[in-house]
């Protein structure tokens, strides 16, 4: 096992720890589904896009619906999230090039590896590898660690990986990532990023990390408890 595995093994524990074993949707969501209030969590916070991804499902009874839908009332409907003219054009061309494969259900992906399913999900406009990795991780149980702005900006303090871009991020870290732990590990990441290493004067003495972690610029003053932040789109879609 090489020393990056046996770091995240052990930061994994120091996050359990400290927020427990996060809880996941049973059975996992349809990845359809996964896919939709992905995009629409693009560049806004978990309530927003849930609401978004809430009207959308409230609203129609089958994704299908949406093709013959103005994209203009798809963008109304989401506009909560943000980008809704962008999104709305990506969940249209989306549905439209499954419809056409006769694959709604992205069941080509089942007996693809990681790699050639985040190539296959990531040729459609609008879905970077993010996204894609989510889909993976989220609803098709793979042991695949995406990487936002949060999970970019802690493992790279902590000194699990060194890399200037969310995307060199997330290759260096899925190397040989180890078995069982990719979501708990991405999903106390993320609560570690929302509530105490933030950007901006993280808060290193709430930290499970401050005796191991890599960041010059620590920040020991006392300014607060942290909210809690737990809430998570894609484990309660």
């Amino acid at each position: 096992m090489s020393a990056k595995s046996k770091l995240i093994i052990k930061c994994n524990s120091l996050l359990i720890k400290k927020f427990g074993v996060p809880k996941r949707q049973k059975p996992l969501p349809d990845p359809l589904d996964l896919l939709i209030a992905t995009i629409l969590s693009q560049n806004t916070n978990d309530n927003n896009s849930f609401k978004a991804y809430q009207n959308l499902k409230q609203r129609f009874s089958n994704w299908k619906e949406l093709l013959v839908v103005k994209r203009t009332k798809i963008e109304q409907l989401i506009r909560v999230a943000g980008l809704a003219e962008q999104k709305s054009k990506t969940i249209k061309n989306l549905l439209k090039e499954l419809v056409e494969k006769d694959d709604i259900a992205l069941s080509f992906l089942n007996n693809m590896n990681n790699e050639l399913a985040l190539n296959e999900l990531t040729r459609f406009n609008g879905i970077g590898i993010k996204t894609a990795s989510c889909v993976l991780l989220f609803a098709m149980n793979r042991n695949i660690c995406p990487v936002d702005t949060h999970v970019h900006r802690t493992v790279n303090r902590i000194g699990i990986v060194s890399e200037k871009t969310a995307d060199k991020t997330f290759n260096s870290l899925n190397e040989n990532f180890p078995d069982g732990t990719a979501h708990s590990f991405h999903t106390n990441l993320i609560r570690l990023g929302r509530e105490i290493c933030k950007p901006k004067n993280p808060k290193c003495h709430e930290c499970p990390f401050k005796k191991i972690c890599q960041f010059d610029d620590k920040n020991f003053e006392i300014s607060g408890v942290s909210n809690s932040s737990s809430f998570m789109l894609l484990d309660n879609v």
